[in-house]
């Protein structure tokens, strides 16, 4: 998993609540387990309609997605927050989350931030302005090049997560020493040999 200290780039506004993982990515795209690959599907169904939000060419590239309430709500696809970050996404601001969704984009290296709504209004009126932000999860704000700050929330284990680019096993072997030790002074229980 990448660190995600800080990400400063252009924001797509995907202004639309309860957006699902179905919507996110479709179900016909989820027969791989790789996390790669999945960039080119997202929004499948929506990318097709000419009038769709990140079709628009002030969004190419945009590394940060100010989103609706409830996004990534439905199914507990994983797929959802791979494909987000696939397509170039490093963080999510929408005023609430799927709680498997949060949980999924945090384990891929995508910063899902809840933001209240009247500071995703500001952020939108910034971004019609001039269309750059900065996500600094080391200093816990949310800047914009005319002076705007907004301070963000994300609880310690996500944040050192992200910042230190750590999924579940990377947190695993972070402790193998003391594992190690663990094991050489508790000797096992059963003789696993003899289950061969």
């Amino acid at each position: 998993m990448r660190e995600l200290r800080q990400v400063t780039g252009r924001a797509a506004v995907l202004d639309r609540a309860d957006v699902d993982t179905d919507q996110i990515i479709p179900k016909q795209f989820l027969k791989r387990i790789e996390r790669s690959g999945y960039g080119e599907f997202l929004f499948y169904d929506w990318m097709k309609e000419p009038d769709f939000e990140l079709n628009r060419p002030e969004y190419e590239g945009a590394q940060i997605l100010v989103a609706g309430r409830n996004f990534g709500c439905g199914s507990s696809r994983e797929h959802a927050a791979w494909a987000l970050e696939d397509h170039g996404f490093r963080a999510v601001l929408a005023p609430s989350f799927g709680d498997i969704f949060r949980s999924n984009a945090v384990k891929s290296g995508l910063a899902p931030l809840e933001l209240p709504d009247e500071a995703l209004d500001e952020l939108k009126a910034a971004l019609a302005r001039r269309n750059e932000l900065t996500v600094d999860l080391e200093a816990l704000e949310i800047t914009h090049p005319d002076g705007l700050r907004i301070p963000v929330t994300l609880d310690e284990y996500a944040r050192e997560s992200l910042v230190h680019g750590l999924d579940d096993i990377a947190r695993t072997l972070r402790r193998d020493e003391r594992i190690a030790a663990y094991e050489a002074a508790s000797p096992p229980r059963v003789d696993t040999r003899a289950l061969a």
